[in-house]
């Protein structure tokens, strides 16, 4: 059974960078992509990026991290990273990392999700 962890998460000054890490225990061989996915306070879960496990298909990012966030892959580790460049204070929310385990159809949705890991907390003081 596919667990997600994600790490990395912390307090950083506005213009800073982090980087978190979504590591899969118990095998990765039905994840077909895997996303970010972000919830601020009072908001709704949206979709940050997501990267394909196998392949070489471009990644998809929200238009407000465009330019900014970096999603890569090291199949060997097991483990998916979300690179966050020019943090802003409105980045500020619980990153969550999912696995989808079909191919085709949208990447964007929440509901496309099957598995998700526990959260980790980014807050960007201004």
């Amino acid at each position: 059974q596919v667990q997600l962890v994600e790490s990395g998460g912390g307090l950083v000054q506005a213009g800073g960078s982090l980087r978190l890490s979504c590591t899969s225990s118990g095998g990765t061989l039905n994840i077909y992509t895997v996303g970010w996915f972000r919830q601020a306070p009072a908001k709704e879960r949206e979709f940050v990026t997501a990267i394909s496990w196998v392949g070489g298909a471009r990644p998809n990012y929200a238009d407000s991290v465009k330019g900014r966030f970096t999603i890569s892959r090291d199949n060997a580790k097991n483990t998916v990273y979300l690179q966050m460049n020019s943090l802003k204070p409105d980045d500020t929310a619980v990153y969550y990392c999912a696995a989808r385990f079909r191919g085709g159809g949208s990447v964007v949705g929440a509901s496309e999700y099957d598995c998700w890991g526990q959260g980790t907390q980014v807050t960007v003081s201004s």
